[in-house]
């Protein structure tokens, strides 16, 4: 495993403290001035039959700028939103695809980008385990920007805000545990290959990231995982009630045990579902596509994607 995309799946457990300050609760870590204005800019806008794409970036309360993607659907109307997260060693557009699909069925989507995936004058790495503070006010940018993104969307007047919801893969699916608790603006979340907590990763069996380990002092390792504990998703994925959450594992997940798995599950807070596929981490499972199509068309009341997805392979 590449040390990038081991320190972002590290990534995906955690919540931290925002530049320069001394932020003591979870909630104090991911707050922000919501009155800051988005100044959004658009650097290029890509044509599609039912969507436009435009490719935009927004300020960062935390310094900076936002590069993400915004989709939104060609025919008039009050639509329904999803603000995506991609994985910790992708890209914001990972979801495209499946984010131009909802749009032809009535969905705007907002798909960020984290800081380490960012130009040189907004990019802050996460490669830093002898001082995980500094990688902790990484983390704790991303989560408030994503939280900006729903600013964004919500600042829309097409956007419907009772018809919000989070998609979130690995990093982004822990994210989205901590959204649900924070941010009750959605009104459900689809979490995909998460994790309840860094131990359950950094000290889990994949050959991967055991053999990296090996390469870290253990007074570090450790260090890592305890200034980051108090931040785990699952100290968050009990306080996400009202809003529902869609649980999606991988029977074959390479990073950390069903156990763990079952664990997060379990501590989440109702109404939510758990569903298994016979997959790696990657949940590339056509399966995995159809059920959050179905869940998002009952939650934020869109119509089936089904008939189009039908045509799409049989054409």
């Amino acid at each position: 495993m590449n040390r990038l995309l081991l320190m972002g799946l590290m990534a995906a457990t955690f919540v931290p403290v925002a530049y320069g300050q001394d932020r003591s609760t979870p909630a104090q870590l991911l707050e922000y001035e919501v009155k800051q204005p988005l100044d959004i800019q658009t650097v290029a806008t890509y044509d599609r039959p039912a969507c436009t794409v435009t490719d935009l970036s927004y300020a960062s309360p935390r310094g900076g700028r936002v590069g993400a993607y915004l989709v939104v659907p060609k025919a008039p109307g009050k639509f329904a939103a999803v603000l995506f997260g991609h994985w910790g060693n992708g890209t914001r557009a990972e979801f495209l695809p499946e984010a131009e699909l909802y749009a032809q069925v009535g969905v705007v989507s907002l798909l960020p980008d984290y800081p380490w995936d960012r130009p040189e004058s907004s990019h802050r790495g996460i490669n830093n385990l002898q001082h995980p503070e500094q990688d902790l006010q990484t983390y704790a940018q991303t989560v408030v920007d994503l939280r900006r993104g729903l600013d964004l969307l919500l600042a829309r007047p097409e956007v419907d805000a009772t018809r919000i919801a989070y998609v979130g893969h690995s990093y982004g699916a822990q994210w989205g545990a901590i959204l649900a608790a924070v941010d009750h603006r959605i009104q459900t979340a689809v979490l995909m290959g998460g994790t309840p907590t860094g131990a359950d990763l950094l000290n889990g069996d994949s050959p991967e990231v055991a053999e990296y380990r090996k390469t870290v002092p253990p007074a570090v390792w450790n260090k890592y995982i305890e200034a980051n504990s108090p931040l785990d998703a699952i100290n968050f994925i009990g306080r996400a009630a009202p809003i529902s959450v869609f649980f999606q594992f991988a029977t074959f997940e390479q990073y950390f045990s069903r156990s763990a798995m079952e664990r997060y599950a379990r501590a989440a807070s109702q109404p939510n579902t758990v569903r298994w596929y016979d997959t790696a981490h990657d949940l590339n499972d056509v399966q995995a596509l159809l059920d959050r199509a179905d869940w998002l068309q009952q939650r934020i009341r869109i119509a089936s994607t089904r008939p189009l997805l039908v045509a799409m392979v049989t054409k």
